[in-house]
């Protein structure tokens, strides 16, 4: 077997903890990942995709693993000329919806709802995380399906989910109902962020744990653009405006040029601009993420 595939040893521990949505295989222009029953292909080449689909069938053989339908979609270098994942192996009357589970939570999957099918593996440590916290009361920004929350929620938190799509809110509401999580206390607010949390501010609104985990790039129904290079440091200043004492914020992006070190130096004038004193502290590695792949994150925690 190539080089890439994940070992049958982590492979096994990810069954025993209750996972079925993580990496399988990274290599140079794709990757590949199980959500569930069903396999997703991401690929920046065609001969990439490939070589992908032609080494999972042996690969699964070592680690004893019936895998369904197989989709794929092109990685575009532009985020708005993203597709739908194409259904390349499968029943195509199938319903394009699934359930993946994350150390026994379940998620709704659906491959025909856009470029992402509604859980990111590589937030997995960051939703342990909040956890492990255990909040009292979350803020989740851009919140799409709302994983962040459903964790939250289960052990104990209220939540405010702050998303521009309905749809994406409307699927967080189910990913409640999924964990038999009732959504009393729990508020979906389909709006902009960056006028929401400035609103927030004006009411004394406080949150102990406060998402941000930004799209590289959006645009509002008025127009307005978001560009995380760009806007991000005003959206963790207006952030640390809603922030208890003793609080954790998250900062994360998929944005190649925004790595660790800089959301540290980021968060570092938030404090500064804030005139608040903080903490970092760096979620440990993915094993099924090779180093510098998927998100780049740091925890804030505010004195």
């Amino acid at each position: 077997m190539s080089p890439g595939w994940i070992d049958p040893s982590l492979f096994r521990d990810f069954q025993a903890e209750g996972t079925d949505a993580h990496r399988l295989c990274t290599i140079e222009d794709g990757w590949v990942e199980r959500f569930g029953s069903d396999i997703l292909i991401s690929f920046k080449r065609v001969l990439a995709r490939e070589r992908l689909i032609q080494e999972l069938k042996p690969w699964a053989s070592t680690v004893l693993f019936t895998f369904g339908r197989i989709f794929a979609r092109f990685v575009s270098r532009k985020s708005e000329e993203r597709e739908t994942p194409r259904l390349i192996c499968g029943g195509p009357a199938e319903n394009l919806q699934t359930i993946a589970t994350e150390r026994r939570l379940k998620f709704g999957i659906d491959f025909g709802a856009g470029f992402s099918p509604g859980l990111f593996p590589d937030q997995r440590e960051n939703r342990s995380f909040v956890r492990h916290i255990a909040p009292k009361r979350l803020l989740n920004c851009f919140a799409y399906t709302c994983s962040f929350s459903v964790s939250a929620a289960r052990v104990g938190a209220t939540t405010l989910n702050i998303d521009l799509s309905k749809k994406s809110l409307a699927r967080g509401r189910e990913n409640f109902s999924l964990n038999s999580l009732p959504t009393t206390g729990h508020h979906f607010v389909a709006d902009d962020v960056t006028t929401v949390l400035p609103r927030l501010a004006r009411k004394g609104e406080r949150f102990d744990v406060i998402i941000l985990d930004p799209p590289t790039f959006s645009r509002s129904p008025g127009g307005k653009t978001f560009h995380v290079e760009n806007d991000f440091e005003k959206l963790l200043v207006d952030a640390i405006e809603l922030a208890e004492r003793n609080s954790h914020i998250l900062l994360s992006t998929n944005c190649s040029t925004l790595r660790e070190q800089a959301l540290e130096v980021m968060a570092r004038y938030g404090l500064k601009a804030g005139r608040r004193a903080g903490t970092f502290h760096r979620p440990p590695p993915l094993p099924d993420f090779p180093q510098g792949t998927g998100a780049s994150s740091i925890w804030l925690t505010l004195r």
